[in-house]
């Protein structure tokens, strides 16, 4: 009797393997989308003496009117919990000097949630017209009671209202039943009443330990100068960053702050 030829069964395909697809045609090629940067340039003798009176220079370039950014205050600001998973958000920077920079929110957001957990953070102005990032790394903290209620009383009423018709970050069930918490919030202080600050509303602080100016070159041979502070600041109890171990670009001022320059 003839043995008949074996028989090969086609393999089985294993769920967990994804077979690449072909690109569609249709999607740019996000590899392919390069562009050059011009040649400016950014070094140590245009440097201000600290980190604060820089940061005004360039804000002051980003809020031109020709320099065609349409929020300069905007900035990712970057938070993690305590088991260090990170989350990031763009929000609205409402001050700033030399205690650091303050943004407002709900207190039960992700953002000031994970900040109470675990106080430390990033924020980073991505001013791209200007081929211009400012990078900062510190600790986070509350501001004051006061000066959160002050900053309330600026805000439009609609704006004042929506603080406390949004439980931010929590699911809710549809966009209606927001703006029916919202017309009711209305009717119960009809203006011209005042709108009081909710108490689960208010200010945060990003303390920075590092502020990174970084400038857009040729070639992706950026300009990138820090300050770093390499002293505890007593009044918050930020801690300073490591930071490598060659030697800095400027020596430490009183404040305890240096300048480094980074490789691109």
């Amino acid at each position: 009797m003839a043995a008949h030829p074996p028989v090969h069964e086609p393999p089985v395909p294993d769920p967990a393997v994804v077979e690449p697809s072909a690109p569609d045609p249709a999607v740019p090629d996000p590899a392919a989308q390069r562009r050059g940067y011009h040649p400016g340039r950014f070094d140590e003798r245009m440097l201000a003496p600290t980190w604060l009176e820089q940061f005004q220079e360039w804000f002051i370039d980003a809020s031109a009117p020709g320099a065609g950014i349409r929020e300069p205050n905007a900035m990712i600001f970057s938070t993690a919990d305590a088991a260090g998973r990170p989350s990031s958000r763009t929000v609205l920077m409402k001050g700033f000097d030399a205690r650091g920079f303050a943004l407002f929110t709900n207190y039960t957001s992700t953002k000031a949630r994970e900040a109470a957990a675990n106080p430390y953070g990033s924020l980073l102005f991505p001013w791209y017209p200007l081929e211009r990032q400012v990078i900062v790394a510190g600790s986070i903290e509350r501001v004051s009671r006061a000066e959160s209620a002050e900053y309330f009383r600026s805000r439009p009423r609609g704006s004042q209202l929506g603080a406390w018709a949004s439980h931010q970050s929590q699911v809710i069930d549809s966009r209606a039943a927001l703006t029916e918490r919202l017309a009711w919030l209305g009717h119960r202080w009809p203006a011209p009443q005042p709108v009081p600050t909710p108490p689960f509303w208010g200010g945060l602080r990003l303390v920075p330990t590092s502020v990174e100016f970084w400038q857009g070159r040729p070639d992706r041979l950026h300009d990138r100068l820090r300050y770093r502070l390499t002293t505890p600041r007593r009044d918050s109890g930020s801690t300073p960053d490591a930071g490598p171990a060659d030697a800095p670009s400027r020596p430490a001022d009183a404040a305890g702050w240096i300048v480094e320059r980074l490789a691109p």
